[in-house]
Order: structure tokens, then C-alpha cells, then sequence
């Protein structure tokens, strides 16, 4: 007998059809005697809806008020999923994130799950039931209801595997594992048997929309074994990602190719260059709850310096905001400058670490198609770039080709 959570997302439940099919799924692995956790997401465009709704009531609604209407989603879906169950002739058993106590801190909209009372699920695995829980939800040490950000119900899933020591975290969602990069750029893409969890926390972090980041980290330090699968397909093994000592074989130098559109980028020109001056400029940022990705610090010349960094381009218009009444006249910029035309695109591969020449063939590529880039940002197994958004696709693939990641 083994213990397996399943994760399902928006576009596995979107309709009662769909979740009867989850529910045949479900029921497959209970019947082979394993105890079986479901974690959902809620139905394919209803939070979006939800949201709507919201924001008709209040133009700018309030946080705990908003998590109180967007965590309805999950339960719904939670609740028409174990009644499909129970529709089946099985056990089955829904709950919402405060009725199991996923506890988290207070940050509404983006709360970080803190601690998980797993007694009630597991006395109900004992008595035979299936357990149904609400993604993405938690309660606060208040008893107010908190919600974890967007794909947070494979956050959701990953810990409530740890708490409960799972064998096995499997993912569903609408593609049928990790692939290479995403074939809808690149159709050559490849669907990759195993992924480490380094490679994958920098593909989720970098702009990969397979996994949420914060999930990746979970199962990393709780050491959980994850797997990726499709909700739509019932053959196929599915991607799994297991830590870098297990793999036998010697890593490619590169594994994938991450890259985001949803960048935004900010240069503060003409600031003193002085210790303490990123901090001037970043502090009040952070104040602000706005997560900053990139940053770059120019040389200095003649006392000044260009101070360039990237946000999330919804949140480009309150970055600069800032700046210019905060920041700007306090350490004498001489101009602040944004741009949302632009992108980042990431080669991952922890073979980086034992193989050189991973960059100048990478810029040589891009040099040949006459890309330019602004900005890069290295790591161990990761080489980041910010370039033009026009020339985003043709990068992805000629790289994709560069490296051979089109061959097994």
C-alpha cells in the first residue's frame, strides 16, 4: 500500500464531466489499495470570475475580504469532487484549508503555509476514505481565511504530502510532463523523463508555467517526490523530478529553456554611486510587497552609476510610481526610465557546472540572429538574458537547436 497525493488543476476539473474523470482516476489507485489524498484547484476560470465579481463590489478590494471570495473556488470543486466519489460507491470526504488547519502567516493574497494538522486526514485514510482538500487556502493564527497566490494548489499538494509522508506527489495538469521548453514555440520541444529539482525550482522560478516555484521549494526541502503528469492522457509515465545524487548518468549540459513575458523592466539613471544606494532604491519596493527578479548595477563613472532591475509587468506602473515620488529626488536620480517590451529568457542545466563555453555559445547564437541583449544574470546552472519581446520566439528556438535539446 502507498500513500499518494494527486493534485488537480483548473483545466482537470473545469466541468462535471471532467471531474467524473478525475474520479475514475482516483478511484483506479484506490482500488489497488492505496490510500489516495486529492487536492483541486478550483473549475477552469473561476477564479478569474470570482475576482470579477470582486471588483465590481470595490475597485481595489480588500485583501482578507477578497481571500474570503476567491477561496470559494477550491471548496466548490472540492465538494462536487468527493461527491463524484461518493456518487461511485467510495468513501469519500471534502474539506476547506481551515477545516484540516493548513496554517499560515497573515499575508493575504500570497500567504506561506506555516504548519498542517494532519490527524483528521489521516484517521480518515485509516478508516478507508478517499480525502478531498481545497487548494491554494489556509487560515491565519486569527482564524481568517488566507489564499496562497496563483497556483497554489500544487503548493497546497506538495505540503500536505510532506505532513503526511506520501510516497509519491503527482501533479496533473493539461500537458503530459516537463518538456524541454514549451512546444508551442518550439515544436521540436522534448518531454524529459527526469528533471532534478535544482533544474526544476529554475525553470519554475525563470518562467516555466508547469509547477509553482513555491511548490518546487516545498518538495525540495521535504525532500517529496514529485511527478508530473497529464489529466487527459491515461498511459505515459509523466516527468519525474528527483534529486541530482540519485541520477546515474551523467547530466546534459543543458536541460531546458525557461523564459517569461511578463517582465518589466526599470533603469534609475544617474545615482550616486555610493554604498547603500540599492538599498534606497530597493527598500521602499520591498515595503511595498512587489518582488523584485533581476538586478544590475553598472560600473561607475565620475561619481554616478545606472541601477537597472525587473518586476512583474502588472506591477511596473507602481514600481515607478514609487520611485519617482519616494526615491528619485532623495539620491538625485537624474531619470528613471521603464520598459514592459521586453522578456527573459534562461538556459538551465546543472551539467553547467562541470562544462565551460555554456555562455559564449549561447551569446554567439543570439549574435547570429542579430539579438540583442540588455541585461544577463548567471548562476551555477543558469544563465539568464533580458532581450527585445519581439525577438523572444526565434531565440527559444535557435537556441533550442544550438544545444541539441531536440535530440534524446
Amino acid at each position: 500500500m502507498a500513500l499518494i497525493v494527486q493534485k488537480f488543476g483548473g483545466t482537470s476539473v473545469a466541468n462535471p464531466d471532467r471531474i467524473n474523470a478525475v474520479a475514475e482516476r482516483v478511484a483506479k489507485y484506490y482500488k489497488e489499495g492505496n490510500q489516495v489524498v486529492v487536492v483541486v484547484s478550483a473549475m477552469s476560470g473561476e477564479t478569474n470570475k470570482l475576482l470579477s465579481l470582486a471588483e465590481e463590489m470595490m475597485e481595489d478590494p480588500d485583501p482578507r475580504e477578497l481571500d474570503m471570495v476567491v477561496s470559494s473556488g477550491e471548496q466548490v470543486t472540492a465538494g462536487l469532487t468527493a461527491l463524484a466519489l461518493i456518487n461511485m460507491g467510495l468513501k469519500a470526504k471534502s474539506y476547506a484549508g481551515h477545516q484540516i488547519k493548513i496554517l499560515t502567516d497573515e499575508a493575504y493574497g500570497k500567504a506561506r503555509i506555516l504548519n498542517i494538522d494532519s490527524n483528521k486526514i489521516q484517521d480518515d485514510l485509516k478508516a478507508g476514505f478517499i480525502v478531498v482538500v481545497a487548494g491554494f487556502q489556509g487560515v491565519d493564527s486569527d482564524g481568517n481565511i488566507t489564499t496562497l497566490g496563483r497556483g497554489g494548489s500544487d503548493t497546497t499538494a506538495v505540503a500536505v504530502a510532506a505532513a503526511l509522508k506520501a510516497d509519491e506527489c503527482q501533479i496533473y495538469t493539461d500537458v503530459d510532463g516537463i518538456y524541454t521548453t514549451d512546444p508551442r514555440v518550439v515544436p521540436e520541444a522534448r518531454k524529459l523523463k527526469s528533471i532534478t529539482f535544482e533544474e526544476m525550482l529554475e525553470m519554475a522560478s525563470l518562467g516555466s508555467k508547469v509547477l509553482q516555484t513555491r511548490s518546487v521549494e516545498c518538495a525540495g526541502k521535504f525532500k517529496v517526490r514529485l511527478r508530473v503528469l497529464s489529466s487527459f492522457e491515461i498511459k505515459g509515465d509523466g516527468t519525474v523530478i528527483t534529486f541530482e545524487e540519485d541520477e546515474k548518468m551523467e547530466n546534459p549540459i543543458i536541460s531546458g529553456i525557461a523564459f517569461n513575458r511578463d517582465e518589466a523592466e526599470v533603469n534609475v539613471l544617474g545615482v550616486p554611486d555610493t554604498p547603500g544606494i540599492a538599498y534606497q532604491i530597493l527598500g521602499p519596493i520591498a515595503e511595498a510587497n512587489i518582488d523584485v527578479d533581476m538586478i544590475i548595477q553598472n560600473v561607475g563613472k565620475d561619481g554616478a552609476t545606472d541601477f537597472t532591475f525587473t518586476v512583474h509587468k502588472r506591477d511596473l506602473t507602481k514600481t515607478l510610481k514609487i520611485i519617482n515620488d519616494e526615491v528619485k529626488d532623495k539620491i538625485n536620480a537624474r531619470e528613471v526610465v521603464g520598459d514592459e517590451k521586453i522578456a527573459k529568457l534562461s538556459l538551465v542545466g546543472v551539467g553547467m557546472r562541470s562544462h565551460a563555453g555554456v555562455a559564449s555559445k549561447m551569446f554567439k547564437t543570439m549574435a547570429d540572429e542579430k539579438i540583442n541583449i540588455s541585461t544577463i544574470s548567471t548562476s551555477e546552472i543558469k544563465i539568464s538574458v533580458i532581450l527585445e519581446e519581439k525577438y523572444l520566439d526565434n531565440a527559444v528556438r535557435v537556441l533550442h537547436k544550438a544545444f541539441d535539446l531536440d535530440k534524446g
